[in-house]
């Protein structure tokens, strides 16, 4: 429900998002990753999934013509932080800052250049929905600093956030669901369907929510645990004796000290087996082994 002391916003004045839309020519781009909803039921549904707002800052990412801005408004939101690329997107936003007196910050920007964290105190979190050409970078950046945010709820591609939310054993498990649930919890909520946008993507989308841990699952380096997870899933159909050795130490080595079957394979192995590793790693690199230079996450 929306906050009890949040000013309430009369749509009535402002034009729909489809008049929004043709008023500013707001063709879809492909290069943006634009795929607007205009939905108003759908968009409180997803801001109700991000509540309780109570006093967070909402940044949202990407708000396109404000069908997203709109509902968090409504639902209560008292002040949101809308990061937008595209300048067209900025100047159709205007009449809805006006109306939202105060509640309602643009701020014109690539979202990937950008620190959220500067732009409000705490308590803040993320609501998005997130273009598919840059979700994952996104959620990399966010991953590295979560504990700055109460929660983050994204819309993403059902794939992606499948991958997100994945278990060991999971065909879905992998290096991006082992980052993942180290820092949060990942709550999958509800499927979009790709009739909900305007144009219509070519894949279903998924409305996810990551509860931030209080600390990460199990102690590990970030670096070495990064670099684990790497090795172990650059080559996931291998045995794991094999895959680490990519990582310039001993892998026999490597596995003895963590305590981890030299057969296993990087999509059955828990979080936990991964800090081991981790922490395996990083005591072999303090001793004088050398350690590979390993890509940042997909």
């Amino acid at each position: 429900m929306p906050s009890a002391t949040a000013p309430t916003i009369n749509l009535d004045r402002l034009p729909t998002i489809s008049e929004t839309i043709a008023a500013h020519d707001l063709a879809a781009r492909k290069s943006l990753g634009q795929h607007f909803l205009l939905d108003l039921n759908l968009t409180r549904r997803i801001a109700r999934a991000a509540q309780p707002f109570n006093d967070t800052t909402v940044i949202e990412i990407g708000p396109g013509p404000g069908g997203l801005t709109r509902a968090l408004l409504i639902e209560g939101a008292m002040r949101v932080i809308a990061i937008e690329r595209d300048r067209r997107c900025v100047a159709a936003l205007q009449p809805l800052v006006e109306a939202a007196a105060g509640r309602l910050t643009v701020i014109e920007a690539d979202a990937l250049d950008v620190d959220e964290t500067t732009l409000t105190a705490s308590p803040r979190q993320i609501v998005a929905n997130l273009p598919y050409n840059i979700a994952t970078p996104l959620l990399i950046k966010w991953l590295d600093r979560i504990a700055n945010y109460q929660r983050l709820t994204l819309m993403v591609q059902k794939e992606v956030a499948a991958r997100i939310a994945a278990q060991p054993g999971d065909d879905a498990y992998g290096r991006l669901s082992a980052r993942v649930g180290w820092v949060s919890e990942a709550y999958l909520l509800f499927d979009v369907s790709p009739r909900a946008f305007t144009p219509p993507p070519k894949v279903t989308s998924s409305v996810i929510r990551l509860e931030p841990r209080p600390k990460p699952l199990c102690e590990a380096e970030p670096a070495a645990f990064e670099a684990v997870l790497a090795a172990a899933f650059g080559q996931r159909r291998k045995m794991l004796r094999g895959a680490l050795k990519t990582l310039g130490v001993d892998a026999a080595l490597l596995l003895s000290s963590a305590g981890v079957e030299p057969t296993a394979r990087a999509e059955t192995l828990k979080i936990e087996a991964f800090c081991a590793l981790a922490r395996a790693l990083a005591a072999l690199r303090a001793a004088g082994n050398p350690i590979a230079t390993t890509p940042q996450p997909e």
